[in-house]
């Protein structure tokens, strides 16, 4: 099994400042590897606090002194635009290069990276078709909404498919106004690193884009407590969101907080069997499992329990693992050791909490690396950790129900809220049965398929605030109420006398 290292990598990734790309404070670096082999193909600069707070600085210069917030929207759209033909026009070569850093197939970074460009299209666009309202009191007053940047924008990014997720956030921010201080996760920072050049052939000017590498601890701290980043929008786990949240209390930013999930399919008898096997494979198991609305609960009507789990195992059991670089792949590699450690400990976990009908392993042939094979657990109860916990990986837990009331007890019985999906072929109880969900978006006869205008975001552990579409202009601008008096103000006159 040979794994061809993609051309001209870079021997060292830096941090990007002021249009300039530069070493962290004393020269300081972390390893990265590739999840194939575990070895160390490069180093990146590791940001320390004074790192970031240059990085700040120049992004505040570029928002206090440069064009980039005083654009017309249009300026700022044909640039984002321009954005979205370059990383079309290198479509493979990224995917090439995140499918390197990050395991994930071949197949399905190519999707990524044109789900990015498309991001930046997306708001490029909305910008100059963007309104707000004007309310009037006939022959009085007369208001109007001002919408205005809010500064630097914190943006920080979980390690799977990076580059999309990085151009979640990049784009509306950049849209809207803002300069951006960008910190990727630290385990793929390899597609981050070719924002810059993207940028600047664009014609973003200096100092508007600006990225930092290195620990959450370290760098992202920095990052959240700094009092000139005015909003900090992050996608991560559950446990780190909270902590931005207390740490960046005290400054009363603006926070988007896109967290874990646990989230439920919900299979009724009257479901459209084949679509549903089809939605709820690929759920858990594209994207190596490494998703955040990965419906990793499967709950599925007693009457066609038994079939479905034999024929949910059967697909299991057929998906193709390999190469990430490999077209034919459909699980590759987990992103990092120490993750592929966390996910085996789960399929251990698992095995004394439900009936193992595919996977609990390694898969043949895959002696090292971080490999799992898609695992499968029928017959899991409510309180088992592999019901309640975020995995992260290709691992997914079947439970049984007899009737509508127990299904969405166990649909609700998390402290996730993120994502639901609902197969039914009675259109009633699809709709009251996603009304009664707790999550923050509920597919229904679908599988994540994703409209650009609608709020995305999660309810309990799973998150706080929405993007997408007018939501994303909402988090970035802030909405400056202007009135107007077209008659006589009619002010009390205090201090006037009789």
């Amino acid at each position: 099994m040979t794994y061809q290292k993609p051309a001209d990598l870079p021997e060292k990734i830096q941090l990007f400042i002021d249009g300039e790309f530069v070493d962290a404070e004393g020269g300081a670096t972390f390893d990265v590897i590739e999840p194939v082999s575990n070895e160390v193909y490069t180093r990146a600069a590791s940001a320390s606090k004074t790192d970031v707070d240059r990085a700040v600085a120049a992004a505040k210069r570029a928002f206090d002194e440069g064009p980039w917030p005083k654009m017309l929207p249009r300026e700022r759209s044909r640039i984002l635009h321009k954005v979205a033909d370059i990383v079309e026009s290198r479509d493979d070569r990224l995917a090439l290069i995140e499918s390197w850093d990050s395991g994930l197939p071949i197949t399905q970074a190519k999707g990524q990276a044109r789900r990015a460009a498309e991001n930046f299209r997306f708001f490029a666009d909305l910008i100059v078709a963007e309104h707000d309202n004007v309310t009037k009191v006939p022959g009085r007053q007369i208001n109007y909404v001002n919408r205005k940047p809010k500064g630097v924008a914190g943006l920080i990014t979980p390690w799977n498919v990076p580059f999309m997720q990085e151009s979640w956030k990049l784009a509306p921010a950049l849209a809207t106004g803002n300069t951006v201080v960008l910190k990727p996760a630290s385990y793929t920072p390899l597609s981050a690193a070719l924002w810059p050049e993207i940028f600047r052939e664009a014609g973003v000017p200096d100092g508007v884009f600006n990225l930092i590498l290195g620990s959450g601890g370290v760098a992202g701290d920095a990052l959240v407590k700094h009092p000139d980043v005015p909003l900090i929008s992050f996608t991560g786990d559950s446990s780190t969101g909270a902590m931005i949240s207390t740490n960046a209390s005290p400054y009363l930013k603006g926070l988007s907080l896109e967290l874990g999930g646990k989230s439920p399919s919900v299979v009724f008898a009257d479901a459209d069997l084949e679509e549903a096997l089809d939605a709820t494979v690929f759920s858990v198991f594209s994207l190596n499992g490494e998703r955040c609305t990965a419906g990793s609960r499967v709950l599925v009507e007693r009457s066609i329990y038994d079939d479905f789990v034999a024929r949910y195992a059967e697909r299991a059991k057929n998906i193709v693992i390999g190469l990430p670089s490999d077209p034919a792949t459909e699980v590759g590699a987990l992103v990092h050791p120490s993750h592929f450690e966390k996910v085996m400990s789960y399929v251990e976990i698992g095995k004394t909490e439900g009936r193992l009908v595919a996977g609990g392993g390694r898969p043949e042939g895959f002696p090292e690396g971080n490999y799992v094979a898609p695992t499968v657990f029928a017959d899991v109860k409510p309180e088992a950790r592999i019901f309640q916990e975020e995995i992260f990986g290709p691992v997914v837990a079947i439970t049984p129900f007899d009737t509508d009331e127990e299904a969405l007890q166990l649909a609700n019985d998390t402290k996730y809220g993120l994502a639901a999906y609902v197969w039914t072929s009675n259109l009633k109880r699809a709709h009251n049965f996603a009304h009664g969900i707790e999550s923050g978006m509920v597919w229904l006869n679908s599988n994540n398929v994703r409209d650009l205008r609608t709020p995305f975001g999660g309810v309990k552990a799973s998150g706080l605030g929405r993007e997408g579409g007018y939501r994303s202009v909402d988090f970035y601008t802030t909405a400056q109420s202007i009135q107007i008096t077209l008659n006589e103000a009619h002010s009390p006159r205090f201090g006037a006398g009789k």
